[in-house]
């Protein structure tokens, strides 16, 4: 079994690793380079080409895929074209086919709201507008029978859609993390906030808070963690003692994980509604920003909590979250298609 995944995601790089570890050849690629640079297996690097030379770039590199590979994984709702007429040229080939949604590609306000989550943001812009979500989504599903997304959050929004959806959770590769617990000794602790987007997680109500917890006397640092290099973030995580990630959505992505992986607290909202689909035990510090001072306030001057929380973070990672296990799962869905 070959597949290839495409066109871009850190994640999407961990799990194509993670599949080789367990025998299946799998391939990651990115259409372009990120402003971040990542390490995918194969790079088109259409942000050094003209529109012209994307076009016949992408359409050679087609070609070579449908004769190279068996599974077409796609992320994020994209595929070689545009208007995925692709996808009825690789089913009359016989490949089989899934596309994993990740978030702002399907997230929709007005369903998020539905779901009792007032606070909820989405990104804006015509291509993430409600109509052209759900036109792709018609789209897509009209030529893929099989859907993956990693949490009831995300299913939320393609239920209606597909003929089958599979829950694959997000994935940590272990040795990659290795955890850095909190000093139950330390007395002034180290705060940071990572935000890929500081609209979405609601960054404006950490600042906030911590003005509030300055201005009170409490005794901690802080830092905002932004545009480094995955390895250099991870570096910055390593040193921190109370981890944020988002205090909006309800649900947690990525970021999340790798804290619990480094044995870090993590505060991040976790809507009442999503809680319990999780696996147990889900040790994720939960706040909104009315909570997230007193939250923070709270875990500064308990050291011995947030040590026993990072504990607790840890072992769920490693219970739910391993990447090869996960890559075990997707194995198995890729034989169901």
């Amino acid at each position: 079994m070959r597949v290839l995944h495409l066109p871009v995601g850190r994640q999407m790089i961990e799990i194509c690793q993670a599949l080789r570890r367990i025998g299946v050849a799998a391939t990651s690629c990115h259409f372009r380079q990120r402003t971040v640079p990542q390490r995918p297996d194969l790079c088109l690097h259409h942000e050094r080409l003209t529109p012209e030379q994307r076009l016949y770039t992408r359409e050679r590199f087609l070609a070579h895929a449908a004769q190279r590979y068996d599974v077409f994984h796609f992320h994020f709702g994209q595929t070689f074209r545009e208007d995925y007429s692709d996808l009825a040229y690789l089913k009359q080939l016989g490949k089989k086919i899934v596309v994993q949604h990740r978030g702002s590609d399907v997230r929709m306000l007005s369903v998020a709201r539905a779901k009792a989550n007032q606070m909820v943001r989405v990104k804006g812009g015509q291509r993430r507008s409600e109509d052209e979500i759900q036109k792709k989504l018609g789209i897509l599903s009209s030529h893929i029978d099989h859907a993956i997304v990693a949490d009831h959050e995300l299913l939320s929004y393609i239920q209606p859609y597909y003929k089958h959806i599979h829950l694959l959770r997000q994935s940590i590769t272990l040795a990659k993390f290795r955890p850095a617990y909190p000093s139950p000794e330390k007395k002034r602790p180290l705060i940071l906030h990572a935000p890929t987007n500081t609209y979405l997680k609601g960054t404006e109500y950490v600042l906030q808070a911590i003005d509030r917890l300055r201005a009170r006397g409490l005794n901690f640092d802080f830092e905002l963690v932004e545009k480094l290099t995955h390895e250099e973030a991870i570096a910055r995580y390593r040193t921190a003692d109370i981890l944020i990630d988002q205090l909006l959505q309800g649900s947690f992505g990525v970021f999340s994980l790798e804290g619990m992986a480094l044995g870090k607290p993590v505060v991040c909202y976790i809507s009442d509604v999503f809680r319990p689909t999780y696996p147990p035990g889900l040790p994720l510090i939960s706040a909104t920003p009315d909570t997230v001072y007193s939250t923070l306030k709270r875990l500064i001057r308990h050291p011995e909590q947030r040590y026993q929380i990072g504990q607790a973070g840890r072992a769920y990672i490693e219970r739910y979250y391993d990447a090869d296990a996960r890559a075990r799962e997707l194995k198995t869905i890729y034989e169901q298609l």
